[in-house]
């Protein structure tokens, strides 16, 4: 069995000579993830300004279901929809089992529910402070939404990355819809979980160093944005007193 240091030296050569099987891992893992994330941020975030929003009865009820699914283990997500996509099960017919699609749609229905929350309480802030104004100018319901939705874009951005980071680091999901198959459905996180058990410590340590990478850059993307933000915000206030 390989020392620890001598499987982080292979894992850096594999990096440095950008191993085909490596890269291979990695775009498609990025190709999932971002599919699955632009996919559950297109309709989270519709979702999510819209209920911060709109008052209905039974809000309050959605709300909490919305909010539960947010710590739901992406096991579960993985194994209903390995049951509605089985031969048996209900979308079955579409043959999307254990491929790119099945990994897809496991990883948006995961990501979902955190865009919405996350943009239902950036909205919802924002409707505190310039709802009524918005409202006293004839803006309501979807329009609402919508303009406060674009006043807190950046805000949004940061949503959008987070959504990304949960989609990329998650591994349950994806094993169960996709089966790990080499060369098709296999991804970062999968990958590592197998090599690790095979004992192949090298390609593991390679493809953590680079998941490793990926959060990093998230994060420092997100701390950014939060800056920009900030710095946009007080370049409007000053406009304004100016």
């Amino acid at each position: 069995m390989n020392t620890f240091q001598e499987s982080l030296g292979q894992a850096a050569r594999l990096v440095l000579d950008a191993d085909p099987v490596l890269l291979s891992i990695v775009a498609r893992s990025l190709a999932v993830s971002g599919t699955a994330c632009a996919i559950a941020c297109v309709v989270g975030i519709g979702l999510g300004a819209w209920f911060a929003v709109v008052r209905f009865p039974g809000r309050d009820a959605l709300l909490t279901v919305l909010n539960t699914f947010l710590a739901v283990p992406s096991v579960v997500v993985g194994l209903v929809v390995y049951l509605l996509l089985s031969r048996s099960g209900p979308l079955g017919s579409l043959g999307w089992l254990f491929s790119f699609k099945a990994m897809v749609l496991a990883q948006s229905l995961l990501v979902l529910p955190v865009a919405a929350a996350l943009t239902r309480q950036v909205v919802e802030d924002a409707d505190r402070a310039n709802g009524e104004q918005l409202a006293s100018l004839g803006a309501h319901g979807p329009l609402r939404s919508l303009l406060l939705a674009w006043d807190e874009r950046f805000a949004l951005l940061t949503v959008i990355l987070a959504s990304f980071g949960r989609a990329i680091s998650e591994v349950g999901a994806v094993m169960i819809v996709g089966g790990n198959i080499d060369g098709f459905t296999r991804v970062m996180t999968t990958a590592i979980a197998l090599e690790t058990s095979k004992g192949d410590l090298p390609l593991a340590l390679a493809l953590g160093v680079l998941l490793l990478a990926v959060v990093l850059a998230l994060n420092a993307a997100i701390s950014l944005v939060s800056r920009w933000r900030g710095a946009h915000a007080e370049g409007v206030v000053l406009a304004g007193a100016s």
